[in-house]
């Protein structure tokens, strides 16, 4: 073991520590976290605007403040890319981090000088958190790849713009940057499938022992090196590369096909980066769940999610969330965010420590006869089938066909891009539909009334869904395919690719 490791192994036992403070006192600290928020905020325009000055408790804050999207919020978001300073956080920006938003387009997120230590400091502790635990620090001695977009940076009124990822790459400690892959040359590389070429051909000789990015296009990397290779198994060509870091979307439908090519069941930390805050991390290999950070200058608000789009929905802070409940997740972040609705929902699984999973998005469920299906409830129920048959999933969506042809009911309309088809796709389908119905009480009630007809699944072809991403200038980067949808956008230019 390197010295690099060994000293990784002494400063994972001290963050560890930090870390057991945080979870016995996780509802102190989001109190704190509030007042302290508040009380630097209050001189802004928007402080101003919201008597930030008058508030004592999170019940004043929220008569004060309401829960905003981004396209409620874009008002001041304009004025903060216009060049202003103090208008929701003090000064200006660090960073504007450049989304792209299903509803909004383009989307700017404020980065400040006091967020962006939480972007490195979460994604550091959930390594160290790993090597706490197992104690196997090896991977820090040799080659790290991060998958990730362009580290170039723009400028709007003298704050630089970028990805998150991007960004994040020019705050990589300097005691990893010699580990770490691919250079800035190839990182700066536009076109995802170039760049990914480029990457095959800078890493293949690599002693790789931690690769990082979102499942999909990670799964594209694996296939262009195992074609480079002859088909050998990615352990074959990395035989010291151990461990794999993702986000951004349920690991679950890319599992068999990850492990699949990698040639064994890799360590895996799951992740919750976004670019309004770095929110949770898999502190252990032997628990569920994700760590809520409830240290890093955000303070967390939760809606129930079946309230949402309520006129007055119920607003609850850490202190009063249930277990197993589905929440929308709101956040007041120090890069000037207040009330501000994510998008994404969460479940407490655990209250000591506070420990989440990333269950959908709000905006992105099937509700076209009342059933509100989540993103959670059909991975499920497509995942449990797929495994008890042996069966490989590449990628899927989901939409309601409510124009049926004559004589049909509606129905859910899948499209599966499989790596393993089922041998009979009918008997498939009723499997999965009646897992949905097992999952969602309000669909068994469709079923079972013939409002709807079971499910249909469609196979498409290979590479159908890098094809469609590709079609919409979406391939790569942290873009993902909407696993729901309430209209047949997606599903309609699909239908060109069914088997």
């Amino acid at each position: 073991m390197g010295l690099k490791a060994s000293l990784s192994k002494i400063f994972a036992a001290y963050v560890n520590r930090q870390l057991n403070k945080q979870r016995k006192n996780a509802v102190a600290l989001q109190q704190k976290t509030f007042l302290e928020l508040i009380a630097q905020a209050r001189d802004t325009e928007f402080g101003k605007a919201h008597n930030f000055s008058q508030i004592r408790t999170y019940e004043d804050f929220k008569r004060l403040v309401p829960v905003r999207d981004y396209e409620e919020l874009r008002p001041y978001i304009e004025r903060i890319v216009a060049g202003e300073a103090n208008i929701t956080w003090p000064g200006k920006p660090l960073y504007l981090t450049k989304t792209s938003g299903t509803t909004s387009g383009v989307k700017y997120i404020p980065l400040s000088k006091e967020s962006m230590p939480g972007h490195i400091k979460a994604a550091r502790n959930a390594l160290l958190s790993y090597i706490h635990e197992t104690g196997r620090a090896e991977f820090v001695d040799g080659k790290m790849i991060f998958l990730q977009g362009s580290p170039e940076l723009a400028e709007k009124n003298g704050v630089p713009v970028g990805r998150l990822s991007g960004i994040v790459a020019h705050h990589v400690p300097g005691y990893l940057q010699k580990n770490r892959l691919p250079s800035y040359q190839v990182n700066c590389i536009e076109d995802w499938e170039q760049k990914v070429d480029a990457i095959v051909e800078e890493t293949s000789q690599a002693d790789m022992r931690l690769i990082s990015g979102i499942p999909p296009w990670c799964q594209m990397y694996f296939d262009r090196l195992s074609a480079k290779h002859g088909g050998k198994k990615i352990k074959d060509i990395f035989p010291n590369f151990k461990l794999y870091v993702y986000g951004g979307v349920n690991y679950e439908p890319y599992r068999a096909r990850i492990e699949e090519s990698i040639g064994f069941a890799i360590d895996t930390i799951e992740t919750y980066p976004a670019s309004e805050g770095f929110i949770a991390f898999q502190d252990s290999q032997k628990e569920r769940g994700l760590l809520l950070q409830v240290d890093l200058g955000m303070f967390y608000e939760f809606i129930p999610a079946d309230e949402y789009f309520n006129d007055n929905p119920t607003r609850i802070s850490l202190a009063d969330v249930e277990l197993d409940k589905n929440y929308a997740l709101i956040l007041n972040t120090n890069a000037g965010l207040w009330g501000y609705s994510i998008g994404d929902t969460i479940k407490f699984i655990s209250k000591d420590p506070y420990k989440i999973i990333v269950s959908g998005r709000i905006k992105h469920y099937i509700s076209a006869f009342g059933e509100h299906v989540i993103g959670e409830e059909v991975e499920h129920a497509l995942m449990s089938v797929a495994k008890e048959e042996g069966l490989d999933v590449v990628e899927f969506t989901v939409a309601p066909q409510v124009t049926p042809e004559a004589g049909q009911l509606p129905y859910h309309e899948w499209f599966v891009e499989f790596g393993k088809e089922p041998a009979d796709l009918k008997a498939f389908a009723l499997k999965v539909d009646k897992a949905l119905q097992k999952k969602n009480i309000y669909y068994f009630d469709l079923i079972e009334g013939n409002i709807l007809q079971p499910l249909i699944v469609n196979s498409v072809k290979k590479d159908t869904f890098i094809n469609y991403m590709r079609s919409q200038g979406k391939l790569g980067g942290q873009n993902k395919v909407p696993r729901l949808a309430n209209d047949r956008k997606i599903a309609d230019e699909l239908k060109q690719y069914i088997n």
